[in-house]
């Protein structure tokens, strides 16, 4: 989901066919309960109560559910850093474990921090494909592949829902970038639709999703919440008995009734103002009513939401262990000429180099941000593993744009005299009609019991107390007008320019506005900042503001010297480097795949000291590695989750293996991509690739990446065996050749030379991660059943005759091989 959006595009008129009366089994024995609802009622029940929740019937026995944004996490209903979430490594770095009981303990993790969050269904996992390295919310999202993407979603709602928490695959169906998102007509042939883009949502239903969530663009001319495909496959074909749960304000129009969109949110929705009397009048057909409600009422079952029904408590899971397992076993290792692991015996002076190595990005932007209690950064990572080694540390290059929050040990609250800040909010007359206390000044309202809507300026007071003596770029990022005062002399007054016009990702990552501020060490300041809210619009009800301090960059080359100097004076460089919130984050898309600011040049001024130099990329999508020849190691880390630092210091002291393999093919330069299409021509996006993305479409080309699909190194060395035929499933076996224990993907590819049609020339129809001790033999089974060898013809249509099987290490890393027959 997303914030409030301004773009409103009623649907196109369609052929959607209106729902008969039949109803999925599974709901029958709510019909009495539906009899007893008026039709005022039955209207109420499928759009929001407000942002986060549905509306509740005490006189049928239904309370409200909660509804809340995941997916790497579980917010709930605040925006509040005093009920801190599990920040758990994003969706790329899932799947780069390539490892679905993983990603089972995952949805269980998510589980138990929404029951913890009173949250009953979960906004997750993202399930759109990495159609191209430049959608900008690739982060969130699984891999290119869509066995993988799917594999992982089935295991991902399996682990929520066998906890009672509901599902939410999403963004059903082909919403694969940003730009234009809310009015994008996406153009794509049938094929594709069904073997690349529905697949995933397919498995997960499969695995008994009990919601979908349904996106914002068009698909074929017709927008997402009335477009039939919600009806077939989804429903008809599949068997989905669970609800569609539209993206925040993506329900358009009364044409979302006879559609199968079942709940409008958030809520009351205005596309279902005159729904009423559009029922009275004739004009929609209160069975589709029905439908709706009779699904909404068999979710409120499952979650335990129904009076009689069992809400489930889930099994305890210690979730900040588990982060650091799931960013272990997602960390890939690029490329390794034997630096790794570190040998901390070794080691007496580490220099750590990186804006990121103490500023880390854990997770992506936009609305799937939680607010951890504590992150582990590289550094803090790195110096607890080398105790006995002196980690020194140099910025080298800045990477952060616009202010960052003021840390709590700096603040104090002018009221209560306690680390933090005071909130009041005042009316239109200048009354105080409400105030909090706070312990951030990265701060957002989206829901919750400030009085957003009814206050017209809010006040954020607090005394800043600077640890050094200089000077600092003090200001504030949001998207309302602002002005700054320090010991109540005025020194910023403006409104932020807003760039392009999705104003979610103004709302998430606004504008700054600074200026620059004389500080002394340990001398208080008083920071008082005062916001003109809007009284209507899209974001009218909703704030989102940071009070803070943007990084200096007034002196690139010194901060390059330093960080060469210190590198040339140490056993090992570890040199960090990362996207920023601009970079990649929900609202917009990326227009390059570079590092930004001057993150190559440092890296290679490090190299060049000769000190060895290990590079850890902090970033949840490719991007551009052109020093990776130079440097003796590269790790990729994604955004890692909270404790994405203690991951990374694990894998590189080599108390753990690097687990991950990556789920998206890595180019050496944007201009070898394939696909690089994610910008709509009048209105429209087409697909024009068809069957052929990700590694599909390097094959095809014949192109060579910097680093292929499915690639990863480890600590141990591996011989592959043999590969056998047992059933509807191919069984590989491999041994552990090395000196330590180990983990591997197999991975088993299908190729079809001489196909009646068109076919990717490869392509994964399964995996299995295994783990081995020191000389182990161990044989991985993967189930191969028929559909992985199908293409859509109208119909799923099984080609038979001989398939070759290739299995291995990666998409190009294939050295076994088998031919597998598919009789007629």
């Amino acid at each position: 989901m997303t914030t409030p959006a301004t773009a409103t595009q009623s649907g196109t008129p369609h052929d959607a066919t209106p729902h008969d009366a039949t109803r999925p089994e599974t709901v029958q024995h709510l019909v009495p309960l539906l009899e007893k609802l008026t039709l005022e009622q039955k209207v109420a029940l499928i759009q929001g109560a407000d942002f986060w929740t549905t509306v509740p019937l005490p006189e049928v026995g239904l309370r409200a559910m909660t509804l809340s944004d995941g997916p790497a996490g579980v917010r709930g209903p605040r925006w509040d850093e005093r009920e801190p979430s599990l920040n758990l490594p994003s969706g790329s770095a899932l799947a780069a474990s390539w490892d679905v009981d993983l990603a089972y303990r995952y949805g269980a993790a998510a589980a138990s921090e929404a029951r913890r969050k009173g949250v009953d269904v979960v906004l997750g996992p993202t399930i759109n494909l990495h159609r191209s390295p430049l959608g900008g919310r690739h982060f969130e999202c699984f891999s290119e592949d869509p066995e993988l993407s799917a594999e992982l979603a089935a295991a991902y709602v399996r682990g929520l829902q066998d906890n009672g928490v509901g599902a939410t695959p999403k963004h059903y169906v082909a919403n694969d970038s940003e730009t234009d998102r809310f009015t994008v007509d996406v153009r794509v042939d049938e094929r594709a639709l069904r073997e690349l883009y529905l697949a995933p949502f397919e498995r997960a239903v499969e695995a008994g999703a009990w919601t979908i969530m349904s996106a914002y663009n068009s698909v074929d001319g017709v927008t997402m919440t009335e477009n039939d495909l919600l009806e077939t496959p989804l429903n008809s074909e599949w068997g989905f008995d669970g609800v569609v749960v539209s993206d925040w304000t993506a329900v358009r129009s009364l044409d979302a009734i006879p559609a199968a969109q079942d709940l409008a949110m958030p809520g009351p929705a205005p596309a279902f103002a005159g729904l009423v009397e559009a029922v009275r009048e004739g004009r929609v057909a209160e069975a589709d009513i029905d439908r709706k409600v009779l699904r909404m009422l068999l979710l409120a079952e499952r979650v335990g939401a129904l009076e009689g029904s069992e809400q489930k408590t889930p099994a305890p899971v210690d979730g900040v262990a588990f982060t650091r397992e799931a960013g272990i076993a997602g960390t890939v290792l690029l490329a390794n000429d034997g630096v790794l692991p570190l040998d901390r015996q070794a080691l007496s002076t580490i220099a750590v180099i990186g804006h990121n190595a103490r500023d880390a990005r854990t997770q992506g932007g936009g609305s799937a941000t939680v607010l951890p209690e504590r992150i582990t950064t590289p550094l803090d990572g790195i110096r607890r593993a080398f105790p006995d080694a002196d980690v020194r540390y140099e910025l080298g290059a800045v990477v952060q744009e616009g202010v960052a929050e003021i840390p709590i040990a700096q603040l104090t609250n002018p009221v209560t005299g306690e680390p933090g800040v005071r909130v009041t909010f005042f009316d239109a007359d200048g009354a105080e009609i409400f105030a909090e206390d706070r312990r951030s000044t990265a701060l957002v309202w989206f829901g919750g019991d400030a009085p957003i809507s009814t206050s017209r300026r809010v006040v954020i007071d607090g005394l800043y107390t600077p640890t050094e003596s200089g000077e600092v770029l003090l200001g504030f990022a949001g998207a309302n007008p602002g002005r700054l005062f320090v010991d109540d002399e005025l020194l910023v007054d403006d409104i932020p320019v807003i760039e392009g016009t999705d104003l979610g990702a103004a709302f998430l990552n606004p504008p700054s506005l600074t200026t620059a501020l004389p500080v002394e060490g340990g001398v208080a300041r008083r920071v008082r900042t005062e916001l003109t809210l809007a009284q209507e619009g899209a974001l009218a009800g909703a704030l989102s503001v940071t009070v803070g301090i943007a990084p200096d960059d007034s002196d690139p080359d010194g901060l390059l010297a330093r960080a060469a100097a210190t590198a040339a004076a140490s056993d090992v460089a570890i040199v960090v480097v990362g996207t920023n919130s601009k970079v990649e984050s929900e609202g917009y898309d990326r227009v390059d795949l570079d590092l930004p600011g001057r993150q190559d040049e440092l890296v290679r001024a490090v190299a060049a000291t000769g000190t060895r130099t290990i590079v850890v990329v902090n970033a949840g999508s490719p991007v551009v590695l052109p020093w990776a020849d130079e440097v003796s190691a590269v790790v990729q880390g994604y955004f890692g989750g909270q404790e994405f630092g203690s991951a990374i210091a694990d894998v590189l002291s080599g108390a753990a293996e690097p687990g991950g393999r990556l789920p998206t093919t890595w180019p050496a330069a944007l201009a070898d991509v394939p696909v690089t299409d994610v910008t709509p021509d009048e209105g429209v996006l087409r697909y024009t690739e068809g069957l052929h993305i990700g590694y599909r479409a390097w094959l095809k080309d014949a192109a060579e990446p910097a680093f292929p699909f499915g690639h990863g190194l480890g600590y141990t060395t591996w011989a592959w065996g043999v590969a056998q035929r047992d059933g509807d499933a191919l069984e590989v076996t491999l041994q552990n050749t090395g000196e330590r224990a180990g983990k591997q993907v197999v991975q088993v590819y299908a190729e079809r030379a001489d196909s009646e049609v068109e076919r990717a020339e490869r392509w994964l129809v399964g995996f299995a991660a295994v783990h081995a001790a020191p000389g182990e033999t161990v044989t991985a089974r993967i189930p191969l059943p028929a559909r992985r060898f199908a293409h859509w013809a109208g119909e799923w249509v099984v080609e038979p005759g001989a398939y070759t099987l290739r299995a291995g290490a990666s998409v190009v890393d294939l050295p076994l091989a088998f031919e597998w027959t598919i009789e007629a």
